[in-house]
């Protein structure tokens, strides 16, 4: 069934993602009135929320340090011990409460077939959405879901209408690889040109502000650009809203890809004052492999062209056609919410820097190590990089990377694309402890020994 099928269009209109939808709940309006008004969690998710350690008092830094609360949180999840796990960006491992509702959603779903689809999830679907834009910060019809947030930012990259030949776009060497490919593609879809910057090595507030700054001040057809929130390089977190604030003065909009930034920093998308955001639901909110999300401000849909057959309008549904997708993953969202909420992203964020700081710290006198990492807390996230002074090949720190695993059992990740050359990423998580970091600080030091 092609997209301009007429029950097909029906169906997007109702905003499931479903093949078919009941004539009842066709329209809009009818979808609204049949979704469930927000009410009380069900048993299951209080009874999830009721096993989650108690969390002590005191400030995120002095939780942060409570080694013990920690260790209840870690005993939440089931990670493997064949290897120190220290490459928790790919995606966030669910919790067990979060794992047993996908399962019982899996089995909802198998049993009702196209019956529960048809009927019973539409209405669930709609609830959901409402819970996921409460706890982004924004209106329920400036979201709609994807299946991460590659999907989303290609959307928005690819579909961005404002771009006539001769124009230019910007970005930068910390951009995801692949979003990367769509920045340069826009050269053949749109006839612009594509600029693309190198961040400073070592890095400070002012000079990554002043990249972007000089970039816009040297270029003045710019008329879009991506930036980055967290990158999956080396980290560093980038000032999002001085830069979208910048680029709004000149008449320049920015796409947000903020994969790593929401879930794992105290924000939520407004703070980042970019009217064009692609999200990830499944790295550091621990939902189910699958959910994203993209956020068009309001009054904006119409910048981003309709997904292929698809009505123009401003509905914010019709610039996703994803087909069918996993349902499980969808219901599981709301507690996954619920959970992350419940330990405080405040408090996740400075367990994740206490833990970055820790390692990095046992390492900073090391003569033969570069560490890819700022001291200036407004720069860092989870997520830190390191190389061996002068291998900045992407061999190298493979083999970096291979020699951490083989002979000290520390699983992390190599990382190429910077301008300055490869690297390799540690990312500890919530259930990373201590000890686990401390292994990686004194392997690095034998190794660049």
């Amino acid at each position: 069934m092609s997209a301009a099928d007429p029950q097909r269009r029906a169906w997007l209109k109702a905003g499931a993602l479903l093949p078919l939808v009941p004539a009842t709940l066709a329209s809009p309006a009818a979808r609204a009135a049949a979704a469930p008004a927000p009410g009380p969690a069900p048993a299951s998710s209080v009874a999830a929320i009721a096993s989650l350690p108690a969390r002590p008092a005191g400030t995120p830094q002095q939780v942060a340090a409570d080694e013990a609360y920690w260790r209840q949180i870690a005993a939440q999840y089931d990670i493997t011990n064949e290897v120190t796990m220290l490459d928790n960006a790919f995606w966030g491992s669910m919790s067990r409460p979060v794992l047993a509702a996908y399962e019982r959603h899996v089995e909802e779903v198998n049993r009702g077939n196209s019956f529960y689809g048809r009927t019973q999830f539409p209405p669930a679907f709609g609830a959901l959405r409402r819970r996921a834009a409460q706890a982004l910060g924004v209106a329920q019809d400036e979201i709609v879901f994807t299946r991460g947030a590659t999907e989303a930012l290609q959307i928005l990259i690819s579909g961005y209408n404002r771009l006539r030949p001769g124009d230019a776009v910007l970005c930068a060497d910390i951009d995801y690889d692949n979003m990367l490919t769509v920045m340069h593609w826009l050269k053949q879809r749109r006839g612009v040109e594509v600029v693309r910057i190198a961040m400073p090595e070592p890095v400070t507030y002012q000079s990554v502000i002043d990249s972007y700054a000089q970039a816009m001040a040297r270029y003045p057809k710019l008329k879009m650009m991506l930036l980055t929130h967290v990158n999956h390089r080396n980290g560093m977190v980038l000032p999002v809203a001085e830069i979208s604030r910048m680029a709004r003065e000149r008449g320049i909009d920015a796409i947000v890809d903020t994969a790593h930034g929401f879930g794992q920093l105290d924000m939520r998308i407004p703070d980042l004052q970019a009217d064009f955001v692609g999200i990830n639901l499944h790295k550091w909110i621990g939902a189910p492999i699958g959910v994203g999300a993209v956020y068009i401000r309001k009054g904006r849909v119409r910048d981003i062209d309709p997904y292929l057959g698809e009505q123009e309008g401003d509905d914010i549904r019709t610039r996703v056609h994803t087909g069918t997708f996993n349902f499980a993953a969808y219901l599981t969202l709301p507690l996954a919410l619920d959970l992350h909420e419940q330990v405080g992203v405040a408090y996740k964020q400075a367990r994740l820097a206490r833990l970055r700081a820790r390692w990095l710290d046992a390492v900073r006198d090391v003569p033969g190590l570069q560490l890819l990492a700022s001291d200036d807390p407004r720069l860092c996230s989870a997520i830190a990089s390191f190389r061996l002074r002068g291998r900045t090949s992407i061999a190298d720190n493979v083999a970096l990377a291979r020699r951490l695993l083989k002979e000290h059992g520390i699983f992390t990740v190599e990382r190429d694309g910077l301008a300055a050359g490869a690297c390799v990423r540690a990312t500890p998580s919530i259930f990373t402890s201590e000890a686990e970091v401390d292994r990686l600080g004194a392997a690095l030091r034998k190794i660049a020994a």
